[in-house]
């Protein structure tokens, strides 16, 4: 697959680039995609909930009243859940929402993802960029330029760029990351991915090997 490269005015340098069929042209697994997606959001749940039970609630253990003779049911203690203020049946306990996924499977779909994005024409290839100094007016122009303004956009970038991440940060829907830190969720999540001419390089290396 070959794509045309672009600046930041959103013009075509007459460059295009070539992107591994392996990774961008395969038939998407829409299971792995639910699979690692359901397991970013499950690792991101901090499971600290908790809810008192009858064994933690304050109040007396004496019994209410007499067993026989009331009229009414019959009572253990104040903590029991049926009363007003007393412990909570099965409630929610501190817990981790973890599970394991096997690694062929997280690299299927990562794969899946952009072959999903490329056959929607959602991936374009940016020549270069850098900022002198961290501004976000300078961002918000070139997503004009672009013409990506107030769509979900991802931009990966080769390697770790302070001022590039530092302008995009504050920018509604855009999320700026490095291409090593490639995930499905932000993929899936993103309208469109602009990808450094440099980053696609990073990409095959990392989910090419495999």
């Amino acid at each position: 697959m070959e794509l045309k490269v672009i600046n930041i005015q959103g013009a075509e340098t007459g460059e295009k680039i070539t992107l591994s069929d392996d990774i961008f042209a395969i038939e998407p697994s829409t299971h792995a995609i639910y699979q690692d997606v359901r397991l970013i959001m499950a690792n991101a749940r901090q499971g600290t909930h908790k809810a008192k039970e009858r064994g933690e609630v304050s109040g007396s253990t004496k019994k209410p009243f007499k067993q026989k003779g009331t009229g009414g049911a019959r009572a253990g203690h104040k903590r029991s859940p049926l009363w007003r203020h007393g412990g909570r049946v099965f409630g929610p306990r501190p817990r981790s929402y973890s599970f394991k996924l096997n690694h062929k499977v997280k690299l299927l779909a990562r794969k899946s993802a952009l072959s999903l994005k490329a056959t929607q024409n959602n991936i374009c290839i940016l020549e270069n960029v850098n900022f002198e100094t961290p501004k976000t007016k300078d961002f918000i122009t070139m997503l004009d330029k672009l013409q990506m303004n107030g769509k979900k956009v991802l931009f990966l970038l080769p390697s770790d760029n302070r001022n590039v991440y530092l302008s995009g940060r504050n920018i509604p829907k855009t999320n700026v990351l490095v291409a090593s830190d490639l995930n499905t969720f932000d993929v899936m999540n993103a309208d469109k991915i602009v990808v450094i001419k440099e980053a696609v390089e990073v990409i095959h290396s990392i989910l090419g090997k495999n």
